[in-house]
């Protein structure tokens, strides 16, 4: 089926859902260490305590990603897990804040996890389902442009709520989660179903050329069996494209799970105090989420400037360049030291937002051409094995490293960030189109 072009706003519409879903993952990003520490968490324990976000992506994604392909209702292919996902997120949104046990958090952090991935891993195939090819770059730019403003809003709410509207961030005895960010998990909750709903109704999807055999195919095949079957076949025949871009993957997201694993608690050691009961803590924990912000800020500027690029360069390149600059930015955190130098922090995480913008976005377009479009929706999931694959190390293994090689260093483990994106760079420079292949 040859897709017509969409005008601006009906490409805005269909990405709008991502500014909610992007609003709960920023919410989750940049403030779950902190909320872990509140909790009575340790450095070493917290990387294991992530361990929820990747393994439900390695789950639930490729998963997702093939039943939506067999998805034909009122609601479209995608659109109907888009709903649920958001329905669940909000559920664990408004939840998540109200946690008086470590292990309550960890158990919520799997299920809002699980909801995110169920409302985000279509949105990668839906770009590809609804565009022509020459839009692809535009539409998953306009979703980094969402992603960056939701993030921007996740991330300094809790300071708006503190020094705008006087919210406190006083923790009354230990255990407690401060009001400002119990507020902002409550905002999050209505901005993600707010925004996907958005989506849902104003936004529609192509039939399958030939309902009828789609119906048919449908009914031979169903259950988790069929799945991991079609799972395990597209791995076998995964396009060369995509197995090169499979390594940039894994050392970008090496690198970025550094990041947002450490950076919230690093930054309150640049300040001066690792305790979480100071309130030296807790101004360097509000300030890190000031820096998220930022870094999302940059993001969705980014993403226009990415827009045009796009239409002329190489993606490969523009893609090795942006991670460069996200890189040297995680670097730069190691050379700033004491709160009278937070600012440059922001310049550092404003890099990384350079980084960000082009992660979300150029993988996807120069994968999107290189994929069957009958499979489009199992082989985003099973791209997103090689994001979850790299946190799942990192979980495993981070503790451990920090605590033994890198003596505690909360600085120098996002610094080693900064040397894996260095390192996915490289390897970007290397991917090659589908004609570029050898046959």
């Amino acid at each position: 089926m040859q897709k017509p072009p969409l005008s601006f706003w009906q490409i805005w519409n269909m990405s709008f859902g991502f500014l909610g879903i992007q609003f709960g993952w920023g919410l989750q990003m940049a403030n779950m260490s902190p909320i872990y520490k509140y909790l009575g968490a340790s450095d070493s324990q917290i990387p294991l305590l992530w361990l929820a976000a990747p393994l439900t992506g390695f789950i639930v994604q490729p998963i997702i990603g093939a039943m939506s392909d067999r998805t034909w209702g009122a609601l479209g292919r995608r659109r109907p897990y888009f709903l649920v996902g958001a329905l669940l997120s909000s559920f664990a949104l408004i939840a998540m804040p109200n946690c008086s046990a470590l292990w309550m958090a960890a158990g919520l952090l799997w299920i809002l996890d699980a909801s995110i991935n169920v409302s985000m891993e279509p949105f990668r195939a839906y770009v590809a389902d609804k565009l022509p090819e020459e839009q692809r770059g535009t539409g998953f730019a306009t979703q980094s442009f969402f992603i960056g403003v939701g993030a921007v809003i996740a991330g300094i709410l809790p300071y708006i709520l503190k020094n705008w509207f006087h919210v406190s961030s006083d923790t009354s005895g230990a255990n407690t989660i401060p009001p400002n960010v119990r507020i902002s998990f409550y905002v999050g909750a209505a901005a993600f179903l707010g925004a996907v709903l958005w989506t849902v109704f104003t936004s529609k999807e192509y039939p399958p050329d030939d309902l009828e055999a789609f119906r048919r195919r449908k009914a031979a095949s169903g259950g988790l069996r069929h799945f991991a079957g079609e799972i395990i076949d597209a791995l076998a025949k995964m396009p060369g494209t995509m197995k090169r871009l499979a390594l940039v993957q894994f050392f970008t997201w090496l690198g970025l799970f550094c990041m947002w694993l450490h950076f919230s608690n690093a930054v309150p050691v640049i300040f001066g105090s690792s305790d979480p009961n100071s309130p030296v803590f807790k101004a360097g924990a509000e300030w890190a989420g000031v820096c998220y912000a930022v870094k999302d800020a940059v993001t969705f500027i980014a993403a226009f400037a990415l827009m045009a690029l796009a239409r002329t360069f190489d993606r490969r390149r523009i893609h090795g360049g942006c991670l460069a600059v996200g890189g040297v930015g995680l670097l730069a955190v190691g050379f700033i030291h004491g709160e009278e130098q937070k600012h440059l922090l922001l310049v550092a995480l404003a890099l990384g937002g350079v980084a960000w913008a082009s992660i979300l976005s150029m993988p996807y377009a120069i994968l999107a051409g290189a994929l069957p479009a009958e499979r489009m929706g199992v082989y985003m999931g099973i791209f997103n094995f090689f994001i979850v694959l790299p946190e799942i190390l990192a979980a495993l293994t981070f503790g451990p490293l920090v605590k033994n090689l890198l003596h505690g260093n909360l600085v120098h483990a996002v610094m080693a960030g900064g040397g894996c994106m260095l390192t996915a760079a490289l390897l970007a420079q290397w991917v090659k189109l589908p004609n570029e292949l050898r046959p």
